[in-house]
């Protein structure tokens, strides 16, 4: 299978077309939610199902960390390089700190229990945490625990960084499943996908932190569901281009939304992130295995990385 699926010059400059997946891991039920520890020089991942958290390194290679997970999906680190991670199960976003222990972030909007928080990402100007809520976690006990859901509506949601209510930045009507996100370099903007919807959506992060001039980023990826690799995980590289999982693998979206080519995946792809020692190895999670591939162009910055570090 040829893994690197150019539709444009540009995609070349992002990553060789004779570039090949090196699996890192297999045997799992279903593979989500990577986090790149800059600190650590490892990857973190989940698998949803199995309900278990796993942790990578080149010396080590892959490690049971945490069992069970409380259905664990996204993750990322926050601004001072701590693990925050979506329990489906508990509808909760929670912080792990380096000694062990942790912390609920948030598990509320106006006092009403959340869906199931399902991917989010720090904000490196406050500390702030966005995470998307749809209610996967609440339909059985595959991916989260079966209970009806209360809130009423699917939504964005952000919380200051040392925790508290989830504050709506979105119209609560804006989604129907809201489930990956991610900034631009420059945090100006916010990309959000809507599974059912097979679309993404791109915002402007005003002022006090609010999502707003929401517009079309790219529809018709897919027929919306997951067998048919719908739009899930997303990251945006250094350049500003939306890195999005959809039907065959991962799409290369510029930010204009033109499709710049398809990086091909031999199961389907939950989500992804960069990762490596410089941040220039693309790390997938691909179903039942995990997998990488070298690119040739990093992430956008993240919130945790050294302060003037220039990646070179």
């Amino acid at each position: 299978m040829t893994v690197v699926n150019p539709d444009t010059a540009e995609f070349e400059q992002l990553v060789s077309t004779d570039a090949e997946l090196t699996q890192i891991g297999s045997g799992y039920v279903f593979t989500e939610g990577p986090a790149w520890s800059v600190a650590e020089q490892c990857l973190y991942f989940s698998d949803i199902p199995g309900d278990k958290r796993f942790r990578w390194s080149e010396s080590t290679g892959v490690q049971l960390v945490m069992d069970p997970t409380f259905k664990g999906n996204g993750m990322a680190f926050d601004v001072e390089g701590r693990l925050i991670v979506c329990e489906h199960v508990n509808s909760s976003v929670t912080r792990f700190h380096a000694d062990g222990y942790h912390e609920t972030v948030c598990f509320h909007h106006k006092g009403v229990y959340l869906n199931s928080p399902n991917d989010l990402v720090a904000c490196s100007r406050d500390g702030s945490i966005y995470f998307t809520d749809p209610d996967y976690g609440r339909w059985n006990d595959w991916i989260g625990c079966k209970r009806e859901p209360l809130l009423g509506f699917k939504a964005v949601f952000r919380v200051p960084h040392e925790g508290g209510e989830a504050q709506l930045v979105v119209d609560p009507n804006e989604f129907e499943q809201p489930n990956g996100l991610c900034f631009s370099p420059d945090e100006s903007l916010m990309y959000v996908n809507d599974s059912p919807r097979a679309e993404i959506k791109v915002f402007d992060v005003a002022d006090d932190g609010n999502l707003v001039n929401g517009r079309i980023l790219m529809t018709g990826m897919g027929g919306g569901t997951i067998g048919e690799g719908s739009v899930d995980g997303m990251e945006c590289d250094e350049f500003g281009n939306v890195w999005v999982t959809g039907p065959g693998g991962v799409w290369v979206l510029s930010p204009a939304g033109e499709r710049l080519g398809i990086i091909r995946t031999p199961e389907v792809c939950g989500s992804l992130c960069w990762g490596g020692p410089d941040l220039r190895t693309l790390f997938l999670t691909t179903s039942t295995t995990v997998h990488t591939m070298p690119s040739l162009c990093t992430s956008a910055p993240l919130p945790h990385y050294p302060k003037g570090d220039t990646r070179s």
